[in-house]
């Protein structure tokens, strides 16, 4: 029995976040999802005189790709993963999750040959700058443990926060696009947190609904060597197969000069991928009203309300600060009262206290009138 909210979400990702035109190429990437949703999208696409294109992924064969896989192979796989990247016009990426875990015994050198080899010239060099794209998990069982809901209860939130009014969100984005465009220094407060940096030069970039669902962000970058003090992100993250809490980076000239948190081996291996690695590469706002808390899914972390990502790796075309890397990790601070609060200066004006906006041009971005 076909699900009208799938449908509803296919026509918002075909219509709206990619606004596929006639004949134009379109890639759904789709891992560990029901073929149900795939079907739905090919038709939307469709529907638009586009031409779907369709690759299907799972987690376990990706695994055994890259565990023990060599250059020869893993360089091919890039190589061939680009050279249909290329046709393409747009890209649409789901993913359903089985089991969060399934890459975390990847041993390091093969994830970082995998990085650079594969993910970074299709991703990276291509689909991001090249393509319209739109990427997304799907509800599954497993994210609603990681969310401490039942699947009916999170199902039902998932359909609720994918296609919430993003028009109307991006409107209320645009005063905050406009603070940014105008400042120079940054300040950061939190728990264990004083960190300063120049984002003078690089736009506000509202992400309304065009890339990611669920969305909820504006984004910049800052001046790859001001960064300096000391960032205590206090949301636990998934990156590489790998639930990370609690790391601490201290930063001097822009550089991460000290790295703390578990998994320390782990934690180095992945800074030590590139040099870009320990530089920053993006500073965003978190502003969505329906997320408030952490369910291990960057996708919807990085959206949190009242929070805020800095991002270590590579820098996005849109506010390139000439940091380049194959690693994007977005680590995400929350500065709600119940984290410990904290504030964001823009120049000399606070901006955002406690995990609220406080000028009277912002109000519109806090939760209550974002819903």
């Amino acid at each position: 029995m076909k699900d009208p909210r799938e449908k509803a979400l296919s026509d918002l990702l075909v219509n709206y976040s990619i606004d596929v035109q006639e004949n134009e190429n379109v890639l759904i990437e789709a891992f560990n999802i029901p073929d149900t949703f795939v079907v739905q999208l090919i038709g939307a696409i469709r529907k638009r005189k586009g031409n779907p294109f369709v690759t299907l992924k799972s987690s376990v064969i990706t695994r055994e790709l890259l565990c023990k896989g060599n250059e020869n192979q893993l360089g091919l796989s890039g190589k061939l993963e680009a050279a249909v990247m290329k046709e393409m016009d747009c890209y649409i990426g789901v993913r359903g999750s089985l089991n969060i875990a399934e890459l975390s015994d990847v041993p390091p050198e093969d994830m970082k040959r995998y990085e650079l080899l594969w993910n970074y010239p299709v991703h990276k060099e291509i689909r991001v700058p090249k393509t319209r794209w739109v990427v997304l998990r799907y509800p599954t069982p497993s994210m609603a443990q990681q969310a401490g809901m039942s699947t009916e209860a999170f199902e039902d939130f998932f359909f609720n926060v994918c296609t919430l009014d993003y028009s109307k969100m991006s409107h209320a984005m645009d005063p905050l696009v406009a603070w940014i465009n105008k400042t120079d220094k940054v300040r950061i407060t939190g728990r264990d947190t004083e960190l300063t940096f120049s984002i003078k030069g690089f736009p506000g970039i509202k992400c309304d609904g065009k890339a990611n669902i669920p969305d909820g962000e504006v984004f910049t970058a800052p001046v790859k060597e001001s960064v300096n003090g000391v960032i205590h992100y206090n949301t636990p993250t998934l990156y590489q197969g790998t639930i990370f809490q609690d790391i601490r980076l201290t930063f001097k000239d822009g550089k991460i000069v000290d790295i703390e948190g578990d998994h320390p081996e782990k934690l180095r291996a992945i800074f030590d991928t590139d040099d870009g690695a320990r530089y920053v590469g993006e500073f965003a706002i978190g502003l969505n009203p329906w997320i408030t808390e952490a369910m291990l899914d960057i996708l919807f972390d990085e959206k949190i309300a009242g929070s805020i990502h800095f991002t270590p790796g590579d820098t996005y075309e849109e506010t390139n600060n000439g940091n380049k890397s194959a690693i994007h990790w977005d680590l995400v601070l929350r500065q709600t009262p119940e984290y410990g609060g904290g504030e964001i200066w823009f120049d000399d004006t606070l901006i955002r206290k406690d995990g609220r906006f406080i000028l009277p041009e912002l109000e519109g971005l806090n939760p209550e009138n974002l819903k």
